[in-house]
């Protein structure tokens, strides 16, 4: 087989990797608050419900960063904005270190939102508009992708470092994520798509609205595919951690490295079904994956040892994100050019809004039902994973369609 990347220019691997790294990086800081659910709500005297209203926030307040930065992006470029985007992220993640109290800790995620909003949408535009379209699905995989590498690397410095730092210590150092700005500033180039446009058309609001309301059919599906594909990923991602420690009595340490064997899983999971997408379709394997899902429950929410949990997850997240995997290219395809930085990004994050009380709402159902995080958990994959192997099949494709700029 030949290496993809051996048939990228230098500006081509540096705008993939600096939008890989930019949402590896805004993942990573989002899953260290995953983990420390348990932590937080520890030093604040609360339950763990309570404490996952950050989820909530950070999810809710994604809508406002996809349109605030997406806007921004197709103003003044990609590539500044993206800078912008991993500096005000990092920025959050320190101050959230110092939360004195609950309340601020809330806030904090609730601006964290609307940063982490804006990255993803920023980051597939500038690597999507500058890579060739043969061989899309690959690079669409490994790019979404990223989010399972900064789930990774939480689980990583979780196991090795959290009892040494404790909770707040593991936010400074993911504040460090700022240093990915040193790489964008000094190494990437903007994307040629963006720099073909016509200017005024393209940092014109009139003409994003009316692409957008003209487009408004493609805007609704996309919302409603990704809610069911932020209920399939939060649904069996954000409580896991929490079910290990309360459910199962595992170690912080156990916790973190299951995790770890889990995102093997995902990566691997990603880009699989994005090279598949070139064969099967895009739409043939997304429901594929979420089909394939659906027999690991049982192995991945009902298990009692840490070695059959860990092959569960494994499996459930080679599923998940292997449908993850496809995201990029399909949305990036089936939007017009005049809004590819924002619609896509804005029709993820409005996914995110619809599902984003998924945490504390597993977290409630499993407290006010002695702590049985794994009902909740096998529900939620079930129905999700049905639903969104419906949706999926009654939806567009545009496999490998040219993605330009308007001009």
């Amino acid at each position: 087989m030949v290496n993809p990347f051996r048939t990228l220019t230098g500006p081509q691997l540096h705008a993939f990797f600096a939008s890989l790294g930019g949402w590896s990086l805004d993942a990573f800081d989002f899953f260290i608050f995953v983990f420390c659910l348990k932590a937080i709500s520890s030093e604040f005297h609360t339950d763990v419900k309570a404490v996952s209203e950050g989820l909530f926030l950070t999810l809710a307040c994604r809508p406002i960063g996809a349109l605030l930065f997406g806007w921004l992006a197709e103003k003044y470029g990609r590539r500044p904005i993206l800078m912008l985007n991993v500096v005000s992220y990092s920025a959050v993640q320190l101050a959230t270190a110092f939360a004195p109290n609950l309340e601020t800790l809330l806030a904090l995620r609730a601006l964290f939102g609307i940063a982490m909003g804006g990255e993803w949408g920023v980051g597939a535009a500038l690597a999507l508009e500058t890579l060739p379209a043969k061989g899309r699905g690959f690079f669409s995989g490994l790019l979404q992708e990223g989010y399972v590498i900064g789930y990774l690397l939480a689980s990583v410095v979780f196991a090795l470092v959290f009892v040494y730092v404790g909770w707040r210590g593991m936010f400074i150092i993911g504040s460090a994520s700022a240093l990915l700005v040193l790489y964008i500033r000094f190494g990437v180039e903007e994307s040629p798509a963006w720099r073909a446009g016509i200017a005024p058309q393209r940092a014109s609001l009139a003409v994003i609205w009316r692409a957008a309301r003209d487009q408004f059919p493609t805007l609704a599906f996309l919302v409603v595919l990704m809610a069911c594909f932020n209920a399939f990923s939060h649904g069996s991602q954000d409580m896991y951690p929490t079910f290990l420690q309360t459910q199962r009595g595992f170690s912080p340490a156990l916790t973190g490295w299951i995790a770890v064997i889990m995102n093997l899983g995902a990566l691997a999971g990603g880009i699989t079904f994005g090279a598949l997408s070139e064969r099967l379709g895009r739409r043939g394997a997304i429901a594929l994956a979420a089909a394939l899902a659906l027999p690991m429950i049982p192995l991945w929410a009902w298990s009692h040892t840490a070695v059959m949990l860990a092959v569960g997850g494994f499996m459930m997240q080679f599923m998940v994100q292997g449908a993850w995997g496809i995201v990029p290219a399909h949305l990036n395809e089936l939007s017009p050019p005049s809004v590819r930085a924002i619609l896509p990004g804005f029709a993820y994050q409005l996914g995110n809004l619809a599902m984003s009380r998924m945490g504390p709402f597993q977290a409630g159902f499993a407290e006010s039902h002695g702590g049985d995080y794994a009902y909740i958990l096998s529900w939620t994959m079930a129905v999700v994973g049905v639903v969104l192997i419906v949706v999926t099949a009654l939806g567009p494709e545009a496999r490998a369609a040219e993605l330009r700029v308007s001009s």
